[in-house]
């Protein structure tokens, strides 16, 4: 690997953390108010298509399984998530919003889409999807070189 590639490496890690850092605080500022953290809100939104196990929640969202498991915990214990019944797996119960998960994600909605436009009029529609695609695209190559 040249000096320049490792260069390239470099930045884009040290990118993607601050971004991180930058998503985790608007959405600590997001889920607060909904009664909700960043991290619940995180694992709510995993699950809001069609209930998962803890495991693929984890892939999904890039976490450990015991950090899930652990917040998989709380929301259940908070009435805001429910395990059920996983035909595939009988150990490994599937993770559900609850009617009231899904009010306290639904509250989000309104600031989200705040902050949403206004990173839509500071970059422009095609210079967003752009960046969308980009980091898809290098999480996925990142998947394929650490498998």
């Amino acid at each position: 690997m040249t000096t320049n590639e490792q260069e390239l490496l470099a930045a884009a890690a040290i990118t993607s953390f601050r971004l991180n850092g930058q998503f985790l605080a608007i959405a600590e500022e997001l889920a607060t108010p909904a009664g909700l953290t960043a991290a619940w809100w995180q694992v709510l939104g995993a699950a809001l298509p069609e209930p998962l196990p803890v495991a693929g929640i984890a892939r999904a969202m890039g976490i450990t399984r015991q950090s899930v498991q652990r917040i998989a915990d709380l929301l259940v214990d908070k009435g805001l998530a429910e395990y059920r019944p996983n035909p595939a797996h009988r150990r490994a119960k599937l993770v559900a919003v609850t009617d009231a998960g899904l009010a306290a994600v639904r509250r989000i909605n309104p600031q989200q889409a705040v902050v949403a436009k206004r990173l839509l009029d500071e970059l422009g529609h095609e210079r967003f999807a752009a960046a969308v695609d980009a980091l898809t695209e290098l999480s996925t190559a990142l998947d394929a070189i650490t498998e």
